[in-house]
Parts: C-alpha cells; structure tokens; sequence
C-alpha cells in the first residue's frame, strides 16, 4: 500500500516510492547510469549507514581494547566506508534478482529496475559482480583473518533473500548479514576474532531486529497477499512489546561488549564508553514513543532516524579510547 499521503499515481515510472525525495541520483546521475544505481539503492542512502555503522563500532572498540590506533586504522575506517556502500549495492542487487517476480506484485517495489524493466537479470547479475569484485579488492588490504571473514560473509548475504519464504524471522538473517562488518573491523585492526567483538555483533542484530521490523510493517498488508513472511507479521499489534525486547538486547550486549573491550582498571574509558550503549537505548526508546504501525509516513522516517542511533555511540568509543 502507498505511504499516508500516496496514492499510486504519485509513482512515475522509473522512480522508487521508498527513495528519499530529491535524491542525488533523481537529479544528477546520467540516464544510463540511473536504473543501475537504483539496484544499488543509491537513492536510498540509509542502508549504506546501517551496514557501515556496525563496521566503525567495531573499529572504534578494537582501538579502545588494545589502546593503540594506527596509521592503517585510518585506511579501515575509509575502506569499510567504501565497502559498505559496494556491498550494499551488490547485495540489493542480488536481492532484487531473487525478489524479481515478487517485487512486480507490491506497490513500493514495483517500479525497482527489474520488475519495471529497466535492466535485464543478465545485467543485474554483471552489475553484481562488478560491485562485488571492487569490495573484494578493498578486502584484500587488510590482515588474513579479516580477508577469510569478508568471505565467510557472503552466506548470510546469499540466503537473507530466501529468508522471508522459509521463516517468520528472516529479519535475523538481514542482521547477520548487516553487522558481521563489527567482526571484520576489530579483526582487521587486531588481528584476531574475540568475545567483545561476538558481543557486538549479537547487540547489532538485535538492533536489526527492531529496526527492520518497524519497516516490514510498511510491507504488511501486501506481504500477506503474495505469503511472504515477517516478523512484522507475526508480531503485528505485539510489535512495541518486541521492540522494546530487542532494545533491552541490544544495548545489554553492546554494554557487555565494552566491558570485555576496556583494558581492566581503566575506570574513566569504561565510563565513557558505557555512555555509547546509554545513548543508543535513548534513541530508540525515543524511536518507541513516536511509533504508530498504520503511518507509513512515520515508519519510514523511524526506519531512517536509526543511522542517528548508531552514528550516537562512536563518539563514545572514540573519546573513551582517548583516555586508555
């Protein structure tokens, strides 16, 4: 169904209902390029911040546990950025490969490049690539743990969009796929995978969790027509009770991250430090009290406000490292 204030005449052809109004890639980009940036959602920006976050989380800690940051620590932080953005767009592109035939039956995806017809799969598949072999590259300069990681990610990213055919919670598998990013970075700054990172990890999926399923209640009515799954189906009017259980998870694990990742007896760092959890429940207990399941106006502006939530805990991380 159209956001409150839609209808779907509002959509004109080759322009995605859920992209951000007045988008860079509506604007500017060459006509050629556009339905290829669209599979990339680059007119969307807020997926790009959701998976880069988790990555600078797990950089920022790494650097507060070991109290040292390095000259290459600069290239992980621009490198995850640059991945992040690449590995985004290969990821919704190979989602809308395998979402081709469902998208065409849901108004706010019907006009994405393939179902509209604007790229062929052939196309789509070697769009994929492209972006995927550039990230590759990116990987490439970091350590040997963090390379055979970067690997083991495409699993998650290759069944997250079968997800929502086999499961109620494909939800889970979107975040293990959008934070393994807080694995790769303290990995590629330290050189070995450890329990804070785990820890990290698990508070990002949980934050995935709450976050996504505010956006899957745009998609609710529709994905009950076509049979695919959510946990915004399932929960439906128990959502707030859900979502406020994966914010007491997400920053009890993000908590429990930073005091396995403060060197012991640093009292002020691990003060500092808890501030990032502190905040980032603040975010969403605030995302909480504005939630209203029928506005899709507002669900999609929550959806959204979760780059601030996660952007609020690196000055945290980064100040806390400074004291160690």
């Amino acid at each position: 169904m159209p956001a409150e204030g839609q209808t779907p005449g509002d959509q004109r052809p080759g322009v995605i209902a859920d992209a951000v109004s007045g988008n860079w890639v509506d604007r500017r980009a060459p006509d050629g390029w556009k339905p290829y940036l669209r599979l990339s959602r680059a007119d969307r920006p807020i997926g790009t911040w959701l998976l880069l976050l988790p990555c600078w989380w797990g950089l920022t800690l790494a650097i507060l546990s070991t109290g040292t940051a390095r000259w290459h620590d600069l290239w992980i932080f621009a490198g995850c950025g640059i991945g992040a953005w690449l590995m985004r767009g290969a990821g919704c592109t190979w989602n809308d490969i395998t979402d081709r035939d469902i998208d065409g039956g849901v108004w706010r995806t019907a006009q994405r490049p393939i179902p509209s017809g604007q790229v062929t799969v052939r196309q789509a598949v070697i769009w994929m690539g492209a972006q995927a072999l550039l990230a590759f590259a990116i990987l490439l300069t970091f350590n040997t743990a963090a390379i055979a990681l970067g690997i083991l990610a495409l699993l998650p990213v290759a069944i997250y969009p079968f997800a929502k055919r086999f499961t109620w919670w494909p939800q889970v598998f979107l975040g293990l796929a959008f934070n393994w990013g807080a694995l790769l970075a303290w990995t590629a700054h330290t050189g070995a995978l450890q329990w804070p990172a785990l820890a990290l990890y698990l508070a990002g999926i949980a934050w995935t969790l709450f976050y996504d399923t505010i956006y899957a209640h745009q998609d609710r009515e529709d994905d009950a027509l076509i049979g695919v799954k959510s946990t915004a189906r399932l929960f439906g009017d128990d959502t707030p009770r859900w979502l406020r259980r994966f914010l007491v998870a997400s920053v009890a694990l993000m908590g429990l991250a930073v005091l396995g990742a403060v060197p012991r007896g640093e009292i002020l760092a691990l003060v500092i430090a808890l501030g990032g959890p502190w905040a980032f429940g603040w975010h969403m207990a605030w995302q909480l009290r504005r939630l209203d399941l029928d506005d899709h106006g507002r669900l999609l502006t929550l959806f959204r406000a979760n780059r601030d939530a996660g952007l609020v805990v690196l000055p945290f991380f980064a100040l806390a490292a400074l004291f160690v």
